[in-house]
């Protein structure tokens, strides 16, 4: 009998910037509609049903133009879990929100991003990160 292997290239162009930040998602999401001129609103948060019966909640938010798609990830899940590696992207588990870029926005030049982004007085660190680098990349596929 012949098996046959199904083989999906999945598109990673986005821009992708890790956040370390001890603020909550809400109060992280409305400095950067004050700071960038978004508008990020909550989502449906994000939920994973894992092999093990576990579950990991991520909060979800979005701001979507006819032009660019902006979300962020609170990269630690959320409640109360019993998971060894509670993280939407474990192998970057030192940031604690991971911002993606689709678009038009995409244009602005990661370091003048990355300078406005540590002009907000919540945010501690930001880095931009090449998603084709990450283990768990799949997990920002939706």
């Amino acid at each position: 009998m012949k098996t046959h292997h199904l083989q999906i290239e999945y598109d990673y162009s986005f821009d992708l910037y890790g956040m370390v930040t001890a603020a909550r998602d809400y109060k992280l999401a409305w400095a950067l509609n004050r700071l960038l001129d978004l508008r990020l609103t909550r989502q449906k948060d994000l939920c994973f049903d894992l092999l093990d019966k576990d579950r990991l909640i991520i909060a979800n938010y979005r701001h979507l133009t006819e032009h660019s798609e902006v979300r962020l990830f609170r990269n630690r899940g959320l409640g109360g879990h019993t998971l060894k590696k509670p993280f939407l992207l474990p192998d970057i588990k030192e940031y604690d929100y991971v911002l993606q870029i689709t678009g038009a926005m995409q244009q602005l030049h990661p370091q003048e991003l990355i300078r406005n982004l540590m002009r907000a007085p919540l945010v501690q660190y930001v880095k931009q990160l090449d998603p084709l680098t990450l283990k768990f990349k799949e997990n920002l596929i939706f």
